[in-house]
């Protein structure tokens, strides 16, 4: 479907995204100052991330279920850029020791994955059994781990939600979902919780609501008619609160059944990934400044208020009306608070202008009222990546972070995703500056939101391996390491991991 420049632009970043110096930037790269890990605070922790779908393959292997990854790339192909799939993607379900061996090599500290959750439980919930090849291949991993020095940071869902469930009872758009995946991170924290002392409930859920439900263009692929051709069912207007609703409620049952029971004795941490782009005003009026207050209440605040205060913001609340849901006293009390930690996933910028709230048809996407764009009078916000979503703007997750300790009673956070993307050109390509510049440019701002008050504790960077990149499919590429699809998944370090290597090992890196 082709988008306008106009309120559909928003869903263009609900993904997030930056990638290198852009407009507002002001740290001066041109001066020579000495930076690598040692600059940053005593424990902080260094890390890749990644995702079950995205990179283990072995879809069909070891008792797993389908997910509605599985079903939506064989349903709708012509959705993925390339039309493929992640049946192989990385093949890390085999080749998990050679990965985390160049994780020790590079000098990482952790190392972020997703647990699928169908892999554990094939028909989604405890009544139809739990797969032990299951447990075994995650258990085995996280041994790895450890055994090199690696603290595993454990994602219990990023996106691949059982097919199962979404076929018994619509998945997130049912209640139910709420018990079933708190039984699935109880199932977790039993089997793992031993050795795994960080745990992500969701993965941005903003991203998994409104690219699932509201434009269609991810997994399950729901949205109005009227949006999408390519929609054979859904409602945008409706569909994206409801499924953030559950998603918040699954969080907090999760959260809560952990720190009832098992927190105490295993002695970890839990807490959620949210992202968000950076959104500037596209100029110094006020409609323009209340336009991107209004962005990011509509994208971040969506569930970092809940969080916060056990309420919606209310900016939401004022231009949703009656199809945002409420939370009763309870579940509010029980949300407000629910996290030991934030993880933030940052990649992007971009300008928000104020845009008309008169519409035929309502959406998540023209609810806001707001019209997004990634130029300013013609000029970049900053310099575009591969995917057209991502533009660098470093000076972005500085603003973020502030942001967050100011508005949200300073919490400790984790820098769960942030990287840029390169083309796959179908050549092997080792020279990665860019994303050299990228790290070293968003790390020293990092550095910089540390020194003015911000609690970030850990940095990881998305991602180890090129692999399975949703929509875009094998098309880009956001590796440290390259991945030859071409010749049995070999894998050839990029220039970045020498970077990382000589700034894990304190090497003196002048800018």
């Amino acid at each position: 479907m082709g988008i306008n420049r106009g309120p559909f632009l928003l869903f263009l970043i609900v993904m997030v995204g930056s990638v290198a110096l852009g407009e507002g930037a002001t740290q001066n790269y041109d001066s020579k100052y000495s930076f690598n890990g040692s600059s940053f605070p005593e424990g902080f922790i260094f890390g890749t991330a990644s995702s079950s779908y995205q990179y283990e393959g072995a879809t069909n292997e070891g008792g797993r279920g389908a997910s509605i990854w599985d079903s939506f790339t064989q349903r709708y192909p012509d959705k993925i850029k390339d039309g493929k799939n992640g049946l192989l993607a990385d093949d890390s379900y085999h080749l998990y020791k050679e990965d985390v061996s160049i994780m020790k090599d590079i000098g990482f500290d952790a190392y972020r994955f997703s647990i699928s959750w169908s892999r554990l439980l094939p028909s989604g919930n405890l009544s139809g059994g739990v797969n032990h090849e299951g447990i075994t291949y995650y258990n085995n991993l996280i041994n790895e781990l450890q055994s090199n020095g690696l603290k595993p940071f454990v994602t219990l869902f990023h996106w691949d939600l059982p097919q199962a469930l979404e076929d018994t009872y619509g998945g997130f758009l049912n209640h139910q979902i709420v018990n079933d995946f708190r039984d699935y991170a109880e199932l977790c924290y039993k089997e793992f919780g031993d050795r795994v002392k960080h745990w992500i409930t969701l993965n941005e859920p903003q991203t998994f609501t409104t690219m699932g439900y509201g434009n269609g263009a991810f997994a399950p692929g729901r949205c109005s008619k009227w949006l999408s051709s390519k929609c054979n069912e859904g409602d945008s207007a409706t569909e994206p609160y409801l499924v953030a609703h559950h998603q918040i409620l699954a969080h907090t049952a999760a959260v809560k059944v952990y720190k009832d029971k098992y927190q105490m004795s295993q002695k970890g941490q839990i807490g959620i990934t949210l992202n968000s782009p950076w959104i500037l005003p596209y100029s110094e009026s006020t409609e323009d400044k209340d336009a991107a207050s209004r962005a990011l209440a509509f994208m971040y605040d969506w569930f970092m208020e809940p969080l916060n205060s056990g309420l919606y913001p209310a900016e939401m609340v004022a231009h949703v009306h009656e199809r945002l849901p409420h939370f009763s006293k309870e579940q509010s009390s029980m949300v407000k608070g629910s996290f030991d930690f934030i993880g933030i996933n940052y990649y992007s910028a971009n300008y928000a202008t104020d845009g008309p709230c008169e519409y035929q048809q309502p959406s998540y996407f023209t609810d806001s009222c707001i019209n997004i764009t990634d130029e300013r009078n013609g000029i970049p916000i900053g310099q575009k990546a591969a995917s057209q979503w991502l533009s660098i703007y470093p000076q972005g997750i500085q603003d973020l972070l502030l942001y967050t300790k100011n508005k949200f009673n300073n919490p400790v956070i984790y820098i769960t995703e942030n990287g840029v993307d390169e083309i796959n050109n179908g050549t092997i390509s080792l020279e990665d500056n860019m994303r050299i510049d990228y790290h070293s440019s968003h790390l020293s701002f990092v550095q910089s939101a540390i020194m003015n008050g911000v609690k970030v504790k850990g940095y990881f960077a998305w991602s180890l391996l090129d692999n399975f990149e949703w929509a875009d499919g094998y098309t880009v590429r956001f590796g440290l390491v390259y991945v030859d699809y071409e010749d049995g998944l070999k894998r050839y370090p990029k220039n970045s991991t020498k970077w990382f290597k000589k700034f894990l090992n304190s090497e003196k890196l002048i800018y």
